[in-house]
């Protein structure tokens, strides 16, 4: 993927290049933010300038509708990885700048016997992206691991460290995601800008408990065994590339990776939404509602497949399902924003009106909406 080489703003930079998806118009203005100094700025200065703001990491969560954005894009290019402690008690605390790639950051975690990061490996992104979705995968999430995420509140003006126990974690989101802001008009936008995050890791050449069936049956144990990080790692990424979720130059040229990964979110039901699934639908605890009432989850994949929307949905289209994994949206090769979501809005109407359940969007939608 191509990218601006400096911090010198470029007018009218096209999006599609720096998305997964590959779709999306140009920018009114595109920074590349180098430093953590340089981040900052640029979100104040356009901030001082009543611009809209879209923070881009890896570009593997957006859906940038056709029209572009108008507004500043920072592009987080922050690096470093810096080792505060390591010991048996405390295990090793890790702060990765926002702008490091994740599996950069899990590969070496692995590889240095921190244990509780191996089942997110493959996940393309940034790391400062993970706090913010709760970023997670195969009975794993950042959210176990993480101590601490220093950001920059737009609203103070100012840095603001928060505690994990301050974060408000749950599936796919967090505080980070939900505390939004109207800076600019009538547009909100979120209020924290992570610039790095810590986390607090088991020194253990074995990882956590494997939490996952999919992944416990891959590696031949039972679910909640314990196995060496480095088979965790290996038989996540051989997982994900069978689903075609592995983004990197290896795989540019299959367009199932052409993707913004799982593209809706499983569906957290209330034990009477969850009543007019058919019987053999996934099940899955889920925690209690602000009642106290249990919710159950379910899978969004099964709903789809089931709705009548199998892999490879939608082809020979230009956007259309992937043929390996039915819960992601793939550019096969010409697909503008506007097809993807013609076929998101086709896929959700079509769930909604078999089950009565309504799926929702993972990837942030810039400029557009469902």
């Amino acid at each position: 993927m191509t990218s601006p080489t400096t911090t010198t703003p470029a007018a009218g930079a096209p999006l599609a290049p720096l998305t997964s998806l590959r779709v999306g118009g140009p920018a009114r203005r595109l920074v590349t933010a180098r430093t953590e100094d340089e981040l900052v700025e640029a979100v104040r200065a356009a901030d001082a300038a009543g611009e809209p703001l879209l923070l881009v990491g890896g570009g593997s969560n957006l859906l940038v509708s056709d029209a572009g954005f108008d507004g500043t894009v920072v592009r987080v290019a922050t690096t470093g990885v810096r080792l505060g402690s390591e010991d048996a008690c405390g295990g090793a605390v890790v702060t990765a700048a926002a702008g490091e790639r994740w599996d950069a950051l899990v590969a070496r975690a692995v590889a240095s016997g921190w244990s509780g990061l191996e089942a997110l490996s493959g996940i393309p992104g940034t790391v400062g992206a993970t706090p913010v979705q709760n970023v997670g995968a195969y009975g794993q999430d950042v959210s176990q691991t993480i101590a601490t995420v220093r950001t920059f509140d737009r609203v103070a003006g100012r840095q603001r460290t928060f505690a994990a126990a301050d974060l408000r974690f749950g599936y796919r989101t967090s505080r980070l995601k939900t505390e939004r802001v109207a800076l600019h008009g009538e547009h909100a936008e979120s209020r924290y800008v992570v610039l790095e995050v810590t986390f607090q890791l088991p020194l253990d050449d074995r990882s956590a408990p494997v939490a996952y069936a999919e992944l416990a049956r891959r590696l031949g144990v039972e679910v909640g065994e314990r196995v060496p990080m480095t088979a965790v790692r290996a038989a996540v990424l051989a997982l994900r590339e069978g689903k075609g979720m592995v983004w990197d130059e290896a795989h540019l040229d299959d367009h199932d990776t052409w993707s913004a990964g799982s593209f809706f979110t499983n569906p957290v039901l209330t034990p009477q939404e969850a009543s007019v699934l058919p019987e053999g639908a996934p099940r899955y605890p889920a925690g209690t509602g602000a009642d106290g009432e249990p919710l159950v989850k379910t899978s969004a994949a099964w709903l789809i497949e089931r709705a009548g929307f199998g892999k490879g949905y939608g082809a020979p289209g230009p956007a259309t399902l992937s043929t390996k994994h039915a819960l992601a949206l793939t550019n096969r090769g010409s697909a503008r924003a506007a097809d993807l979501l013609a076929l998101a809005r086709e896929v959700a109407a079509g769930v909604h009106e078999r089950f009565g359940v309504r799926i929702v969007n993972e990837p942030v939608l810039v400029g557009c909406s469902l």
